[in-house]
């Protein structure tokens, strides 16, 4: 071995050796940050509303029987939560001040209380907002015996999106009968306080503002990364009325024999600071009181980001994604986060075993640049649903799979409708 190509091997050797120590450093401070602000919450949450609000530091006694709770929610190592430094925090005794007569507000103190984010509350009986594009009444659509358009399409975003990532880019380009949907948590619809945003819940509120307002007896299904968790839920309880599953950039991870969803944690959020897509992932993945720490400064403030924003742009409109970044609250992103993102790893090998019997067919796209959602993730979806057909967009990342490419994903997408619906004709 020549001099110069042992002297670039140790030189190799020795930057991973000071980054990974950098690394241990910094996310070291981040454990002992995050522990601080447990015990910090809880004083201020018993100050502010009466009592202290739970976090997921332990596990609750009362989730053991409940299949639907991530492990990630409390199996996410911290050397000073192992060392016991949180339980310092509960053991001090809670206020005994009575609550008053109204109760609990609807959202925490730390929580955006604008009338924008409290919009949902203003109606009784709580349902997921969601934007309905007819088709154009110049192209005439065959219908069903309920007289219903014989194409509706059921879109869903992904994390800290909403309905927007679909009316601003696909629907102008779309004549089917589109639904765009906001998912429990996002965008203007609901976030309650004392939901803990489990797969079941989300496709329970879809099932129950979508598909039974509407009354839809057979849709499509176009779903982008953790939307794509929930689709497969959704038409794994349907498989006789799915059409047809998009699925563009699924945060599809296998399911190992135990800790299915550590494993998906691990693999989608690894602590690591480089790039920086990836250690703010990991930072709000497992970090629970410095993302809530992020949501106080940034998102209960929107309204104050967003006017600097448009003084420094001197843009009068900020871009859809901007908006939609603040629309959520701590609770939850945190929680969809674990227990869809992560928790769906446990349950989306069963979900395509119903599909695969129905014969249900599945696209999948992807961008080859993704940083978010690994190629990996792609090779094991390839190997549980191999009658997958699957489209890998070169030079496209996360976002621009869709973004910048509008028009060639909605040609794209009316080709698989058409070429599904001809495949399917016979199961209706």
């Amino acid at each position: 071995m020549s001099p110069a190509l042992y002297l670039e091997i140790w030189l190799k050797k020795f930057g991973q050796n000071v980054a990974s120590i950098i690394s241990f450093i910094v996310f070291f401070i981040l454990d002992f940050l995050d522990a601080v602000f447990c015990v910090i919450y809880r004083y201020l949450d018993e100050y502010i509303e009466e009592k202290a609000s739970p976090c997921y530091c332990t596990k609750n006694e009362n989730d053991d029987e409940d299949s639907s709770f991530s492990e990630t929610l409390y199996n996410r190592r911290n050397l000073f939560r192992e060392l016991g430094f949180p339980q310092f925090g509960r053991k001090w005794k809670h206020s005994k001040k009575k609550q008053s007569g109204k109760g609990r507000s609807i959202n925490r103190w730390s929580d955006c209380g604008c009338e924008s984010c409290l919009s949902w509350a203003n109606a009784g009986d709580h349902k997921l907002h969601f934007v309905v594009s007819e088709p154009s009444k110049s192209k005439d659509s065959d219908e069903n015996c309920k007289g219903e358009p014989s194409e509706n399409v059921i879109f869903l975003h992904g994390f800290l999106s909403s309905s927007s990532f679909w009316t601003e880019t696909v629907f102008p380009n779309l004549s089917a009968r589109l639904i765009a949907v906001d998912l429990l948590g996002f965008g203007r619809s609901p976030k309650p306080r004392d939901c803990s945003y489990t797969l079941k819940d989300h496709v329970e509120m879809i099932e129950k503002s979508v598909i039974r307002q509407l009354q839809l007896s057979s849709f499509h299904l176009v779903a982008h990364s953790m939307g794509c968790i929930i689709a497969l839920a959704l038409a794994a309880k349907y498989p006789k009325c799915v059409k047809s599953i998009t699925l563009v950039a699924p945060p599809y991870c296998s399911a190992g024999e135990k800790e299915a969803s550590v494993n998906a944690l691990r693999q989608l959020a690894r602590k690591r600071l480089w790039p920086p897509l990836s250690f703010a992932s990991s930072f709000m993945s497992w970090y629970e009181h410095l993302g809530r720490l992020v949501c106080l400064i940034y998102c209960r403030n929107h309204r104050i980001w967003e006017a600097i924003l448009k003084f420094i742009t001197r843009k009068r409109d900020l871009h859809f994604g901007i908006i939609d970044l603040t629309r959520h609250t701590h609770r939850s992103a945190w929680c969809s986060m674990h227990n869809v993102i992560c928790g769906g790893a446990n349950f989306v090998d069963s979900y395509l075993q119903v599909l695969s019997k129905a014969g249900v067919k599945v696209h999948v796209i992807q961008g080859d640049k993704d940083q978010v959602v690994p190629m990996e993730c792609l090779n094991n979806f390839k190997l549980k649903f191999p009658n997958a057909e699957v489209e890998i967009i070169r030079n496209a990342d996360h976002t621009t799979v869709l973004f910048g490419r509008e028009k060639e994903f909605t040609q794209n997408l009316e080709h698989i409708w058409t070429s599904f619906s001809q495949d399917n004709s016979r199961r209706y």
